[in-house]
């Protein structure tokens, strides 16, 4: 099982990014998929989930309104659409995988290795 995360970079304050992750080693178009972050000397935040089917989706308070989760299930990827960035959302992302039909925002079990996102002011 493999999550290949990317997209991550250095944007201004106010830009966008796309962040992807490319699973592999198994179908998971039964998973519910999530994006996760952790910024310096913090604890790692949930930032969005979809469900199986794309039906479904949570979002952390922060990131509400701006961010957008969605996924593929013909190339078992997801996305994390991410405008008006602030210097606060700069962390390291993950990606991540829960099997089953739900949606969360914790416990998942297979983890990707993440991608630097650094938003300047």
């Amino acid at each position: 099982v493999q999550l290949q995360a990317c997209g991550g970079g250095l944007v201004q304050a106010g830009g966008s990014l796309r962040l992807s992750c490319a699973a592999s080693g198994r179908t998971y178009s039964a998973d519910a998929m999530a994006w996760f972050r952790q910024a310096p000397g913090k604890e790692r935040e949930f930032v969005a989930a979809i469900s199986w089917s794309g039906g479904a989706t949570d979002y952390g308070d922060s990131v509400k309104g701006r961010f957008t989760i969605s996924r593929d299930n013909t190339k078992n990827t997801e996305y994390l659409q991410m405008n008006s960035l602030l210097p606060q959302d700069t962390a390291v992302y993950y990606c991540a995988v829960k099997p089953g039909y739900g949606l969360w925002t914790d416990g998942y079990t297979y983890w990707g290795q993440g991608t630097l996102v650094t938003v300047s002011s």
